[in-house]
C-alpha cells in the first residue's frame, strides 16, 4: 500500500470508533432513524469477513475508510441539534429557597468579593442582587429556583429598555457560575451599572 494512503482500521479499531461516538449521552436523548442507520452500519461492519492480515488494497482500505466517515458524519449530524438544545436550555439557578438575603445583602457581599479581586463571586452576587432588588420590589414574583434567563425573560417584559442588558447579564451569570466563563472587573462594572439602572427603572403595568 501506498505510504499516502489514510490508515484503514480493522474491524475493532472501526467498531471501536463508532460505538465510542454512540456512547456520548446526547444520543440515549434521540432515538431517530439515523441513530438505527448508525446502529446498521455497525451490525454490517461486524458482519464483513475481515482478513486476519493487515488489509493490502488500496480500494478496500478505501471503502471502509469512506464508511467509518459517513457514519461518523451522520452520528454528528444526528448529535449536533442535541447538544444545540441542551447548550441553549442550560441556565443557572439565581436564588434558591435557602437564600434569604436581601438585595442590599447580596450586594455588600458582592463588593467584598471585587474588593478581594474575586471576580466570580462579585458577578454571581451582584447578579443574584439585581434579581433579589427586582423581586423586592415586586417587578417580578418571588421565585425560588428560577433560572437567570428566566428572570431576565420575566423582567425585561416590564422593564423593556432594560431588557437587553438584562439578557447580557443573564449570559454572563450562566457562563460565570454554570460555564467556564472567566470573569473580569469589567464584567462587574457592567452589573454594577445593570443594577443601578434597574433600580432608576419605572416598570411597565403588567397587561
Amino acid at each position: 500500500m501506498r505510504a499516502d494512503l489514510p490508515v484503514v482500521p480493522d474491524r475493532d479499531t472501526a467498531r471501536e470508533w463508532l460505538a465510542g461516538e454512540l456512547s456520548k449521552p446526547e444520543y440515549a436523548e434521540r432515538e431517530s432513524l439515523l441513530v438505527r442507520l448508525i446502529n446498521w452500519l455497525i451490525e454490517r461492519l461486524t458482519a464483513i469477513d475481515w482478513p486476519s492480515a493487515p488489509l493490502s488494497g488500496p480500494q478496500v482500505g478505501l471503502v471502509v475508510v469512506l464508511v467509518v466517515v459517513v457514519a461518523l458524519l451522520v452520528a454528528w449530524l444526528v448529535a449536533g441539534p442535541v447538544r444545540l438544545g441542551r447548550a441553549a436550555r442550560r441556565s443557572a439557578e439565581v436564588l434558591d429557597t435557602e437564600d434569604t438575603r436581601t438585595a442590599a445583602q447580596l450586594r455588600a457581599a458582592a463588593d467584598a468579593a471585587a474588593s478581594a479581586g474575586d471576580w466570580r463571586t462579585a458577578v454571581v452576587e451582584r447578579f443574584r442582587a439585581v434579581v433579589r432588588g427586582l423581586e423586592e420590589r415586586v417587578v417580578i414574583d418571588p421565585r425560588p429556583g428560577r433560572t437567570a434567563q428566566e428572570a431576565a425573560a420575566d423582567a425585561g417584559a416590564r422593564l423593556p429598555a432594560q431588557a437587553a442588558a438584562l439578557r447580557s447579564g443573564a449570559d454572563l451569570f450562566d457562563g460565570v457560575e454554570y460555564g467556564d466563563r472567566v470573569a473580569g472587573g469589567d464584567d462587574d462594572a457592567a452589573l454594577r451599572a445593570l443594577d443601578a439602572a434597574v433600580v432608576a427603572a419605572r416598570p411597565e403595568v403588567a397587561a
